[in-house]
Order: structure tokens, then C-alpha cells, then sequence
């Protein structure tokens, strides 16, 4: 399984970035602290995590505390030890996916099968994460709802309302 990890920390300098390896990791916990390793003094931590162009993990810390996960999709916990390991604990979906959102994954492609009402998908724990940041719970939702959008595209979104994704993409380039 291939995976690529990024962290953006906001300190008092703006957005800094970071890969993150997580090859060793034994649970969720391991990945906090490799992500607190990036700037122990940082406000606010994130953390990518894209796992074979079809599943994304967003892990947030404030101030080094009180982690919060979201997973695009709960088959990633179950398909992949990284998945598991990253998503395992989280018990509820993030948010129930109105028919609305649902049913934008294909109002874009004139071509698309007719929407139906189960979402392909089914996204799992916090949803809200980044919602101070300007990426409300539905706004995220939508994105990994969205037919034809990989995780990067849904990272390179994001990092581009918080205004780090050159920096992001530099990491996925390097």
C-alpha cells in the first residue's frame, strides 16, 4: 500500500510543511506524536494522509492536544493496517451525507449514471476539524463525496484555502 503523508503547522511564522514518514507507527497515538515532532510549538498541526489514490485521513492537533480524526471513507480501515490504524477507534460516520451532497457527486458530469441516494462512500469522525480554518463539515463532505476527485485533490483543495498548497505539492513532488 502506498500512502503519502504531509503535515502543515501554523506557528507563529504561518504554514510550515513537512512529509511524515510513518513506516514503524503502532497506533494513532505514534502518528500524533511524529506529527508533534514536525513543531512542538505549533498552534495548530495537520495532517495528510492519502493511501492509494482512494482514501484520505486528516488528523488535527491544537496546540500539540486533543487529537481529531477524519477519514473520507471507513473502508480504508478496513482494508489497510494504515487505515486501521488510523481510523480504527472512530465508532460513528462523520456526519449523515444529505442527499444534497450525494447528489452533487455527479450534477457536473452531464455523462454521469443518474444520482442515487447512497453515497459511495462513507466518511468517518470529525468532520467539523476544519471548519475554522474555512473548510466547513459539508464543504469537506462534498469534496470526498465528489465523483473523480482523488484524495490529492481533496488535500490540494483544502491546503489551498488554508494557503499552504505550494508547499504541499513541493512535498509531493520532491
Amino acid at each position: 500500500m502506498s500512502y503519502f503523508a504531509a503535515a502543515a503547522v501554523r506557528g507563529g511564522d504561518g504554514w510550515q510543511t513537512a512529509a511524515v514518514d510513518l513506516t514503524g507507527v503502532a497506533d494513532v497515538e505514534d502518528v500524533a506524536d511524529r506529527l508533534r515532532d514536525v513543531d512542538p510549538d505549533a498552534d495548530l498541526s495537520l495532517l495528510f494522509v492519502e493511501s492509494d489514490d482512494a482514501y484520505l485521513a486528516i488528523l488535527r492537533l491544537d496546540e500539540g492536544d486533543d487529537l481529531r480524526v477524519f477519514g473520507s471513507d471507513s473502508v480504508f480501515a478496513e482494508e489497510s493496517r494504515l487505515g486501521a490504524l488510523l481510523l480504527g477507534e472512530i465508532e460513528e460516520p462523520a456526519l449523515e451525507i444529505d442527499d444534497d451532497v450525494a447528489d452533487k457527486t455527479s450534477d457536473d458530469d452531464t455523462d454521469a449514471a443518474p444520482p442515487t441516494n447512497e453515497p459511495r462512500v462513507e466518511p468517518v469522525g470529525d468532520a467539523d476539524l476544519l471548519t475554522d480554518l474555512g473548510v466547513p463539515a459539508h464543504r469537506l463532505l462534498d469534496l470526498c463525496t465528489h465523483d473523480g476527485l482523488l484524495p490529492a485533490d481533496v488535500t490540494a483543495e483544502i491546503c489551498q484555502t488554508l494557503g499552504c498548497a505550494d508547499e504541499v505539492d513541493e512535498l509531493r513532488e520532491a
